[in-house]
């Protein structure tokens, strides 16, 4: 079963059909999602039917209660309100939110806001850091991130940047494939970019060689994990999760209301913040004020 009953929906809701599900968990991820919450209702104008659920449930009778309800469009929160909501009718439109990535082969049936930030928008912010950069070097698992590398690419020429990505499957290669590229860059025009990626990313093995090479080198790091700003990298971007929510809200009312087949497939993060690291910047004679960018974290804090 579901945890606990559902918000009771306003008019303002009951009129656009939209029940948002999402996991039943402790903090600091419930802050997380009510504050996604809150920016689906600001977009909605007005409390949504909200369905927390526990961890690995599948709740049997949410199908009925959508259908009582007559909910044609859900919003599913995290990992838990995806597995939920993949097991709906499939007449009920899903939009999910709050996780990483899905398999393309599961995205395929719903539109899936990836909490990966838009390297669009990451090689925008490097930029204007760093006008100086020309090549962007990326180690990443394509079982993993072979999506983003794709917008990557064309973010890339977009951008006049030059960018290199260089697939590993495990954790050794991924190792050697830094080795080599920590051998052999250019400070003065390369950086680093960091994914979310759990096989070229590892949090005790790669991050702790790449940010000593990087620091000894004056080489610019920057990631798509806001933690890594903490531990040295230049900047990251980071959910807003308010404007999330809009976003998130916003397609279901256009799945809702389109005649024709709504969007699908995975979309990478525009809702973004920036953080920088402070110390980083002025070892790197990174001037952060010339570049006009709004901070909104910065680290380490004073």
């Amino acid at each position: 079963m579901y945890a606990g009953s559902a918000v009771a929906a306003d008019d303002e809701s009951s009129r656009a059909n939209i029940a948002v599900i999402y996991p039943d968990i402790g903090e600091p991820y419930r802050s997380v999602f009510a504050t996604i919450i809150e920016g689906i209702e600001d977009r909605t104008h007005g409390k949504v039917a909200s369905f927390p659920v526990a961890m690995g449930a599948t709740p049997p009778a949410l199908s009925d209660e959508l259908r009582r309800r007559d909910i044609h469009t859900v919003i599913a929160l995290g990992r838990s309100g995806l597995k939920v909501a993949s097991s709906l009718d499939r007449q009920i439109n899903v939009v999910a939110g709050g996780v990483l990535s899905v398999p393309e082969s599961e995205s395929q049936g719903m539109l899936v806001q990836s909490l990966a930030p838009d390297p669009a928008l990451l090689f925008n912010r490097l930029r204007s850091f760093v006008p100086g950069i020309k090549r962007v070097i990326v180690v990443y698992d394509p079982r993993q991130n072979d999506w983003l590398i794709r917008l990557a690419r064309e973010a890339a020429r977009t951008q006049g940047l030059e960018l290199v990505a260089l697939q590993a499957e495990d954790l050794k290669s991924a190792v050697r494939r830094y080795q080599d590229v920590l051998g052999s860059v250019n400070p003065r025009r390369d950086a680093i970019w960091l994914p979310q990626d759990s096989t070229t990313v590892d949090e005790s093995a790669v991050l702790p060689l790449v940010l000593r090479e990087a620091w000894s080198q004056n080489l610019v790091v920057f990631s798509s994990n806001v933690m890594h700003v903490r531990r040295g990298v230049l900047f990251s971007l980071y959910p807003d999760n308010a404007e999330l929510g809009r976003s998130l809200a916003g397609a279901a009312l256009s799945a809702q209301q389109s005649s024709s087949a709504p969007s699908r497939g995975i979309q990478a993060l525009k809702q973004v913040l920036t953080a920088v690291n402070t110390r980083t910047a002025e070892h790197l004679g990174v001037d952060l004020r010339i570049s006009q960018q709004r901070i909104h974290l910065a680290l380490p804090e004073q």
